[in-house]
C-alpha cells in the first residue's frame, strides 16, 4: 500500500486513552462518537491516508465535512450475516453488538444506516473477494500519492 492506514477506532482509544467498550460503557455512545469527530478533525495533520473508520462514522455529517472534498468516501458493503462470520469471536467487543442476536442487530443498524452510506462515493461489495482482494480494491480507488516536492530553493527548484 502506497498510503498510510489508519483504524480510526485505534485513533479514538489512543486519544482518549480507553477502549471503545469502555467509553460506550463509562460515557455512552453519544461520547464516542464525539471522541470519533476529534480524531476525524485530527486527520487533516496527516499525509493523505486509507482511514477505515466504524459503521457509525457516516451516520454524522460533520464527519463527512471534515474530509470531503479531499477524500474518496468508499462504502465496504457487506451482509449482516457474512459480516458475523468474518469477525468471529471479536464481534463480543464491540459494543453495539455485545448481546443479543448479532445478525439481527447489524440487520437492524443497516437499515438505520444505508441512507448515509449510500452518499459514499463508491461501494464494494466485499463479499465478492478475499481481503487480499479487498485490500487491492481498496487501493485502487485511492488516488496515486502526490510526488514529494523539493523544498524552494533546492537545485531541482531553481531556474
Amino acid at each position: 500500500m502506497q498510503r498510510p492506514f489508519i483504524d480510526l477506532d485505534k485513533r479514538v482509544t489512543q486519544l482518549a486513552g480507553r477502549s471503545v467498550a469502555e467509553i460506550f460503557r463509562d460515557d455512552g455512545e453519544a461520547a464516542f462518537r464525539a471522541w470519533e469527530r476529534t480524531a476525524t478533525a485530527a486527520l487533516a495533520l496527516e499525509p493523505a491516508s486509507i482511514i477505515a473508520p466504524g459503521g457509525g462514522w457516516m451516520l454524522d455529517p460533520a464527519n463527512v465535512a471534515l474530509v470531503k472534498p479531499s477524500s474518496t468516501i468508499l462504502w465496504l458493503q457487506v451482509s449482516p450475516y457474512v459480516a458475523v462470520q468474518r469477525m468471529g469471536a471479536r464481534i463480543r467487543s464491540r459494543p453495539l453488538l455485545s448481546s443479543g442476536d448479532p445478525v439481527s442487530t447489524l440487520t437492524d443498524l443497516l437499515c438505520q444506516r444505508e441512507a448515509r452510506y449510500a452518499l459514499a462515493d463508491a461501494v464494494l461489495n466485499t463479499e465478492l473477494y478475499n481481503w487480499k482482494g479487498v485490500i487491492d480494491a481498496i487501493v485502487a480507488f485511492a488516488p496515486p500519492p502526490e510526488p514529494e516536492q523539493p523544498p524552494v530553493g533546492t537545485p531541482e527548484t531553481t531556474p
